[in-house]
């Protein structure tokens, strides 16, 4: 009899095990448990914190902070978390999780229990807080294992950047706002240029690729040479000639992060400063229309500041690998000493358009090399008409069903354009020389295309006659000094 009451225990003592394992799991018991049981071993032990700061005592980013968030983030526990924040990745369906404020999250390496706490200390005045995180571990495991430990979070936050690598656009806030999340504010940089997609010629392209690929390249080299890991660059010309895409494709091509300085919302030199300061290292540093920035003074920071900020102190000790990038519509105004190499060591042109960029555009925009309007358009380009390369890319976007009415809207655009251009061109000439105060003023030109009767034509413009009268005085004396004459010319063709 007693072997079968023994036989009944041996059956039910593990059938009662796996209903308390069950009811424990189906309900919060066993957390509770858990819990209590953390409670007492933390309580037995002696426990050494460690603190990982957002930014460091000269107010930068502190990169090891970055490889923490991306690492705690991505724990298995990060799930059992009593407060988690859910946000949708890049593509619609990815949901990231990420830790809330001042929670804690359990780890474990090698087997020893390690938590973190995200703590968040907020002020009182304008929502300002400092960001860390606190690592919290077992004194008789440090030893052990805490060199191993860090280089592990190395390790996976390497991985992880690698698989959710996203380029972020960084604007700058007013020293004002006092934002939560420090000066820069980011979203992501999905700008689509690349080097491919730029109308540029082709051999300037291949320069400035093998330059930028050059850079990333030299490290060393620029150490050895006692030299700040940075390079700069001026993009130069009109409005609409493919700046800001050309910045893109810089970025796309280096995999770099942008930030775009609005000089408007700088306080003073000491506000540029610190903005530097607070960039990262694989970085674009953006300032655009430079030159109106400048000369019409919508900008509190001094030139001696924006020299600094191009290659001083600060520029050097703000972190290695950033590219610094000025936009202009003209450098002729802008003081020499800014352009000078160390401060700006590439100069890249932008022009308007010509024909073998109106080639470039076609390709891109409508699928087209070959077109039988493309001599027209050619000729066009050769009488000295063009347009920017936004403009024309327009009306072939407009137009890209049908690449025929696309181009004849192209050519329509430049001999509007030429036109336009002659006469503003001989208006350009005429202030010119009408400037100098030893030479006449010359009449207009009739209007382009028009048939002029000749005397009739300079006969209806106010003051002809006495214009004509001092030609012809230049003339004469042309015929007695010809020397004089060629010296007039040249002044007339400047």
């Amino acid at each position: 009899m007693w072997v079968v009451n023994i036989l009944l225990l041996l059956f039910l003592a593990p059938c009662l095990l796996f209903l308390v394992r069950f009811i424990l799991y189906r309900t919060a018991l066993i957390f509770v448990l858990r819990k209590w049981a953390n409670w007492i071993d933390d309580r037995i032990h002696v426990h050494q914190y460690l603190k990982v700061a957002e930014l460091n005592e000269n107010g930068q980013d502190n990169q090891f902070y970055r490889r923490v968030f991306l690492y705690v983030n991505s724990l298995p526990s990060l799930e059992d978390s009593n407060f988690t924040n859910l946000f949708s990745g890049k593509k619609s369906t990815d949901i990231i999780l990420s830790l809330d404020d001042n929670q804690v999250i359990q780890d474990e390496f090698l087997g020893a229990r390690i938590s973190w706490v995200n703590k968040v200390e907020r002020f009182d005045h304008g929502g300002v807080c400092n960001r860390s995180f606190l690592l919290r571990i077992k004194k008789k495991d440090k030893r052990r294992i805490l060199r191993p430990y860090l280089q592990h979070i190395h390790t996976v936050s390497d991985d992880i950047e690698q698989r959710r690598r996203e380029l972020k656009l960084f604007i700058n806030n007013g020293p004002s706002e006092n934002p939560i999340n420090g000066r820069w504010r980011s979203v992501p940089f999905t700008h689509p240029s690349t080097l491919d997609t730029i109308v540029m010629d082709a051999d300037l392209k291949n320069k400035v690729k093998s330059d930028l690929e050059n850079f990333i390249k030299s490290q060393n080299y620029y150490h050895k040479m006692g030299r700040a890991w940075k390079r700069n660059y001026l993009l130069y010309g009109p409005s609409g000639t493919g700046k800001s895409s050309f910045i893109g494709a810089m970025a796309n091509l280096l995999d770099y992060d942008v930030y775009d300085i609005d000089l408007s919302r700088v306080s003073d030199d000491s506000d540029l400063k610190l903005l530097l300061l607070q960039t990262t290292s694989r970085s674009l540093i953006v300032i655009e229309d430079l030159d109106r920035l400048i000369n019409e003074k919508l900008t509190t920071t001094t030139l001696s500041g924006l020299l600094n900020f191009m290659d001083g102190i600060v520029n050097s000790c703000c972190g290695d690998e950033k590219i610094m990038v000025f936009t202009m519509n003209s450098k002729e105004l802008i003081d020499p000493a800014m352009l000078r190499p160390g401060r700006i060591d590439v100069h890249i042109h932008f022009p308007y358009c010509d024909f073998n960029s109106f080639k470039c555009l076609a390709n891109n925009y409508l699928g087209v090399k070959e077109h039988k309007l493309f001599p027209q358009v050619e000729e066009i380009f050769h009488s000295g008409a063009t347009m920017s390369p936004a403009a024309i890319g327009e009306l072939m976007m407009v137009n890209r069903s049908s690449p025929s009415r696309a181009l004849k809207s192209v050519i329509t655009a430049l001999q509007s354009n030429g036109k336009e251009g002659k006469i503003a061109g001989k208006g350009k000439r005429l202030s010119d020389i009408a400037s100098s105060p030893s030479l006449p003023l010359p009449p207009p030109a009739p209007p382009q295309g028009e048939e002029t009767g000749g005397a009739n034509w300079k006969d209806s413009v106010p003051g002809a006659k006495e214009v004509r009268k001092l030609y012809g005085l230049l003339r004469l004396k042309s015929c007695k000094s010809p020397s004089s004459f060629d010296h007039d010319s040249e002044m007339i063709e400047r």
